[in-house]
């Protein structure tokens, strides 16, 4: 079960990454940082949380940030430059912000097209 994290924990996360998240994924963030969801096809992802070092069971909680996820993310050769890794399906294939974008888009890490898709709380 995720927590909610605070504001000052997202804005932290956007300054590292360099970019502001979509609106309706901070307001997600802020009432439960990390958990599943799931895209338009009905398929489950885990949501990237962002780092909360609040205390010891948070920051267990969310040792697999989106920070850290993503610059793991960008060691794959394919990976599309300067995107954002916000969750995994646990097979390799993530979900992605691309710059300038607020969008969500499906990378598969087979070397299959960005397929844009939605998300909601599983």
């Amino acid at each position: 079960m995720a927590f909610p994290v605070t504001e000052d924990k997202i804005q932290a996360a956007e300054e590292t990454l360099g970019r502001r998240l979509p609106d309706s994924l901070r307001e997600r963030l802020l009432q439960n940082n990390g958990g599943e969801v799931i895209d338009d096809e009905g398929n489950d992802w885990i949501l990237h949380p962002v780092r909360d070092d609040s205390d010891r069971k948070r920051l267990a909680r969310t040792a697999n940030d989106i920070i850290r996820e993503t610059e793991s993310a960008r060691e794959w050769e394919d990976f599309p430059e300067n995107a954002i890794a916000i969750a995994n399906d646990g097979t390799g294939d993530l979900i992605v912000l691309l710059p300038d974008d607020g969008a969500f888009y499906i990378w598969s890490h087979e070397d299959e097209p960005l397929i844009e898709t939605t998300l909601e709380d599983a």
